[in-house]
């Protein structure tokens, strides 16, 4: 479904040599998957999401949605920022800022709308809080209104750069797992960008890693655990262990190399 081919990414400051944020990244993401990538601070991880995303043109290289070049915002494609709390429209309430994703949508009066945003603010766990406003909402929530936000459009593929970086240990794993239920149900293909090596592994089939930057991935680790996961029972698994133990490995050489 998706492809990045020999992507390659460089800023050019006002003034001395340009930055080389991405090297050469190549891989490919298929329908259905959930797949992460991880790699040390700075090495480029969400320039590589806004290049899939169609918002930032790469120096050279190339990323294709079912075999065609992304130069543009694709439809069916949606990034969610790490920011979420900013991303949120806090004069509107929760059931309005589900709506929005679905406010330009042609053949939908507004009953559809609110009845499909009440659907997907259901699926989130936030049953009875669609007259509430971003502000009056725990991080966890708002976060939650994100992705109601963004499922809502059903899109096929969906960026999430970073999403659970910023809340409590509790509220980021009770956030997983209500995204794995998420994914499972509707079938989105999922591209995940974290700094948690433990996070990648319990969520994802795949693991993309990344060098330091200039960066291109180094390995591509098949996640064989069953699903569905299980906080207790998947991390004490040594399949999973082992896995967590050897992307670690892998980011301490390349930081140690930066």
């Amino acid at each position: 479904m998706l492809e990045v081919r020999d992507l390659r990414k460089e800023f050019q400051p006002l003034s001395g040599q340009p930055v080389v944020a991405l090297g050469s990244v190549s891989f490919r993401v298929e329908a259905g998957q959930f797949v992460s990538i991880v790699g040390p601070s700075g090495c480029g991880k969400s320039t590589l999401l806004q290049c899939i995303a169609g918002l930032s043109r790469p120096t050279a290289g190339r990323v294709l949605l079912h075999g065609r070049e992304v130069t543009g915002p694709p439809e069916g494609l949606i990034l969610l920022f790490q920011e979420y709390n900013k991303s949120l429209m806090a004069w509107r309430s929760v059931l309005r800022n589900v709506r929005f994703g679905l406010e330009n949508r042609a053949g939908m009066g507004r009953a559809e709308m609110d009845a499909e945003a009440r659907r997907y603010i259901d699926l989130v766990g936030l049953k009875g809080f669609e007259a509430h406003y971003p502000w009056e909402l725990s991080g966890g929530m708002q976060q939650r209104v994100a992705i109601a936000r963004a499922l809502v459009r059903h899109p096929e593929v969906l960026l999430m750069d970073e999403p659970f970086g910023s809340l409590d240990a509790l509220t980021r794993i009770e956030l997983e797992d209500a995204l794995l239920r998420l994914w499972e149900s509707l079938r989105a293909t999922i591209l995940f960008v974290t700094h948690d090596i433990e996070e990648a592994v319990y969520l994802s089939d795949r693991v993309y890693v990344l060098s330091h930057r200039p960066s291109q991935v180094i390995e591509e680790i098949e996640v064989k655990l069953e699903r569905p996961r299980n906080q207790l029972t998947t991390r004490e698994d040594p399949r999973f262990i082992g896995a967590r133990h050897h992307i670690f490995e892998l980011i301490s050489k390349e930081m140690a190399k930066a």
